[in-house]
């Protein structure tokens, strides 16, 4: 992985005897001499000699050795252990300042455990009510929300379980990472095909067995895909950097960019697109259907506040702010990536809000079932 590099200071070795060294609360601080000044400005990257890489035979890793100065004649390196929501989808795969960094590691792990709280108690209402669940609609997100809860708490969970330095669990974590990333993007697809079937497709249009089917699109394209990098090399998954020029310690996930690019940013980049066609469509069908329904009035207003409800439930439940990622780059690359993950990991949230709390027939039976007093409706109201 690092062909194109070439070793330029001596090799430093530190060991305690009987003793292993990790996760420490300050990182180390290694100066490394250059043997040949760097005039020219080359990039630097701090590596590590791995003896697990390469099937046992060694090799460098990047893994959790971050850069913190270089010049024309030495290098400061320094160990870090931050992990936010951006390496999932960085499509530059390239070094990020150490201090947004650590913004944006406590943005996304909050941002995740709020989303996993939502996201759960979005099922867990909607698994409960019987009558709010009948519709495809609803057994399509119930599906979204549970692919987006387990990628949230794969991620939340990921940095704990790499530092058990066990091998095998951390590809498992990586591959669970992976597939849960691919389904709810799966899903989130399924989402704007229904709501193209329903709104702009509305007759003739009888698929049977519609939701089984959308089940096995939506967790059985993504098993597809992991199963083939699987069967190629299941080494393309591990602890470690996901790029050569972006470590980050304890987070199993995709090393190969080559893997990456194909099977999450290619898969990633074609549903973004077509949710984002049928986001259109649709919005134009519904503003086309009240056109020809409704007369212009005094209550405008509300109709343009509806409208702009659905747009923002319909960009969160299809997945539209996931384009954030598509911009970050150059000079605005690191304002995207926070808007990305406060966007990103919020998606849980904002599916409870538009389709729990300001969906009417939910709240209503929620009254139903759940409130007492005042709150409470009964069956017939």
């Amino acid at each position: 992985s690092l062909k194109k590099e070439r070793l330029n200071t001596y090799v430093v070795s530190a060991s305690i005897e009987n003793a292993s060294v990790r996760n420490l609360n300050e990182p180390v601080t290694i100066t490394l001499q250059h043997i040949d000044q760097n005039t020219g400005n080359a990039a630097v990257h701090c590596v590590f000699w791995d003896f697990q890489k390469n099937n046992g035979l060694g090799g460098w890793n990047t893994s959790g050795c971050e850069m913190e100065y270089t010049d024309m004649n030495y290098t400061i390196c320094f160990c870090n252990h931050l992990t936010h929501f951006g390496v999932l989808l960085d499509l530059s795969r390239t070094e990020i300042d150490t201090t947004h960094d650590r913004i944006l590691t406590p943005i996304s792990y909050a941002g995740c455990g709020a989303s996993s709280l939502f996201l759960a108690i979005t099922l867990v209402t909607y698994l409960a009510l019987e009558k709010v669940r009948r519709d495809n609609p609803s057994k399509i997100l119930l599906n979204l929300c549970a692919a987006l809860l387990m990628l949230n708490m794969v991620f939340l969970t990921n940095s704990w379980l790499s530092s058990f330095n066990q091998p095998g669990l951390c590809i498992t974590v990586a591959v669970l990472l992976h597939y849960f990333l691919l389904a709810a993007f799966t899903w989130m697809c399924l989402e704007s095909v229904h709501f193209y079937l329903a709104l702009v497709k509305v007759f003739n249009v009888y698929i049977p067995k519609y939701i089984l089917k959308c089940c096995i699109a939506g967790w059985g394209i993504p098993a597809v895909v992991i199963t083939i990098v699987l069967i190629i090399n299941k080494d393309f998954y591990g602890n470690g950097s996901h790029s050569e020029s972006n470590p980050f310690s304890n987070f199993c996930w995709i090393q190969e960019n080559i893997v990456f690019y194909i099977s999450v940013v290619a898969y990633v980049v074609l549903i973004f697109l077509m949710n984002t066609a049928m986001f259109v469509t649709v919005l134009l069908q519904i503003q086309s259907v009240k056109s020809r329904t409704q007369k212009r009035s005094q209550f405008w207003k509300r109709g343009f506040l509806q409208d702009l409800k659905s747009a923002f439930s319909l960009m969160f439940l299809l997945g539209l702010t996931w384009g954030f990622v598509f911009f970050a780059w150059g000079a605005v690359r690191i304002f995207f990536l926070y808007l990305f993950s406060v966007f990103n990991t919020l998606q849980g949230f904002f599916i409870f809000v538009f389709h729990c709390l300001m969906k009417e027939e939910v709240v209503k039976q929620c009254r139903v079932h759940f409130c007492w007093g005042r709150f409470r409706l009964s069956n017939y109201s």
